[in-house]
């Protein structure tokens, strides 16, 4: 790990989401100038790294060049204004195939999202689409389309996923930010995996427009960054949902930005490394990373205490929404036959999860669970507990592998993060330092219904300690 990187351009690469739009508001640069100095460190790193799957390096440099000349004529400014973002290719972007991480789905999007059209009315600058799992499926970033994604702190390494592509593109610095999806740990475990703060939000805090639902209800999206300042400010602008989702979350009283710079507490914060699914134990060095975290929550003023949440089995409630989610997008594909051979086969089997009274099924279950689960927080405003049980994996783990077997390798992995999909409740992948070979470290701050305000300010202290946006990757 380097604390300082001295390749050109590397400075303003890392000033962040918050340091560029202020860098650019100021008149110190202009949006097409940082955008073509984006440009360079994707053609620069790119090729080692595989987070993109498409570039827009046009695109971009005709919305940069628009948005210069709207600061030069007066017009008020986004909060985004000039800064630019990447795309998990889950998400329409106008122009562009949607493809879902693999070869068989091709069609052009004839409109952005809701959530990029909300990027770039806040003067966001798209510059390119990421790689992910074919239809977020994995915790690997790994497809015969696209081959494997890889880890700026070791190349080596998986990123994790599904979000992988956005992580390495954030953490190498090709982008200050770039958005995720997570149905099942999609932005927490690429972030946990290369050392940055991933926020899932509560169920319905983000429209998933124009899909009603992402994965039955099980899947957010949301943006990694490197710091809390930055997450926050991306949820002020994508926050909301439309007449097409299925769900809206309550609103909140306090925007994102302001809930991040608030002091918090003193809060009472439950301490679990105990796994809600059983069989799977946590590594040494990550449950004294949660021990850790821990004395620094409690020398911060926090009442920390050892307690585990009731974590009734899943299952019945995760399975059908991911395997129904997963014959959802299966059906929209342009090429059926290009399907990997596992996905062909989940979206298979998925067809029993389509009839309605299943889903309805799932529902009950996970609302049930949810109930059992959030008493927790009948005592405690959070609970932290690891994001993951293990350190990053090499690349490579899906190779050769079946549906089985792949789903043997990816089930322990996400054990930690799922059940929050499940119940919907908010959970943030906070960075807790490095492992002896220099891997990132990960903690999960888990919020109750609504309680991203908390996560954020906690997270912000603790960002204020570890100071974890100070560290660079070796392969940026």
């Amino acid at each position: 790990m380097t604390e300082r990187e001295t390749t050109p351009g590397s400075e303003l690469a890392f000033a962040g989401v918050a340091g560029q739009a202020a860098l650019i508001r100021s008149g110190e640069i202009s949006a097409r100038e940082l955008t073509e100095n984006t440009l360079r460190r994707i053609e620069r790193l790119d090729s080692t790294l595989n987070a993109f799957v498409r570039v827009l390096a046009d695109e971009g440099l005709d919305e940069a060049t628009r948005l210069d000349q709207r600061q030069a004529d007066g017009h008020s400014l986004g909060p985004l204004h000039g800064v630019p973002i990447a795309i998990k290719d889950e998400n329409d972007v106008a122009g562009t195939p949607t493809t879902y991480g693999g070869a068989a789905a091709t069609r052009i999007a004839s409109a952005d999202s809701e959530v990029v059209r909300r990027l770039r009315e806040a003067g966001a600058v798209i510059v390119g689409k990421t790689t992910m799992p074919e239809f977020g499926i994995w915790p690997f970033t790994e497809t015969a389309a696209n081959g494997y994604t890889r880890n700026p702190w070791d190349t080596g390494i998986s990123t994790g996923g599904s979000s992988g592509g956005s992580a390495s593109a954030v953490a190498s610095g090709m982008v200050a930010a770039a958005i995720g999806g997570d149905g099942g740990g999609s932005i927490r475990l690429p972030s946990a995996f290369c050392g940055l703060f991933g926020l899932k939000p509560q169920r319905g805090r983000v429209s998933t427009a124009p899909n009603r639902n992402l994965w039955r209800g099980l899947g957010t999206l949301g943006p990694l960054t490197r710091s809390v300042e930055d997450s926050a400010l991306v949820y002020d602008v994508i926050t909301g949902t439309t007449g097409i989702d299925d769900y809206t979350a309550e609103t909140l009283r306090a925007s994102f930005a302001e809930s991040a710079a608030s002091a918090p507490g003193p809060l009472r914060i439950a301490v679990s490394t105990r796994s809600p699914v059983r069989g799977v134990r946590p590594s040494p060095e990550v449950v004294a990373a949660v021990h850790s975290i821990a004395e620094m929550l409690s020398a911060l003023g926090h009442h920390v205490e050892e307690h585990d949440p009731e974590y009734p089995d899943a299952t019945a409630a995760f399975l059908p929404q991911v395997l129904g989610g997963v014959r959802d997008e299966a059906l929209r594909v342009d090429h059926p036959a290009l399907l990997e051979k596992r996905t062909r086969a989940l979206a298979s089997i998925g067809r029993v999860a389509a009839p309605a009274r299943v889903g309805k099924f799932a529902y009950r279950k996970g609302e049930r669970i949810a109930a059992t689960v959030n008493q927790v927080f009948d005592t405690f405003d959070l609970v932290l507990m690891p994001t993951t049980p293990a350190l990053p994996r090499p690349i490579g783990q899906l190779e050769g592998t079946g549906l089985l077997s792949a789903v043997r390798k990816a089930l322990p992995i996400a054990a930690y993060c799922s059940i929050w999909n499940v119940c919907g409740n908010p959970a943030a992948a906070v960075p807790a330092g490095f492992s002896e070979r220099g891997l990132p470290l990960s903690v999960q701050l888990v919020g109750r219904s609504g309680g991203e305000p908390t996560i954020l300010a906690v997270a912000q202290q603790l960002e204020s300690t570890v100071r974890w946006p100070d560290s660079h990757p070796p392969h940026s």
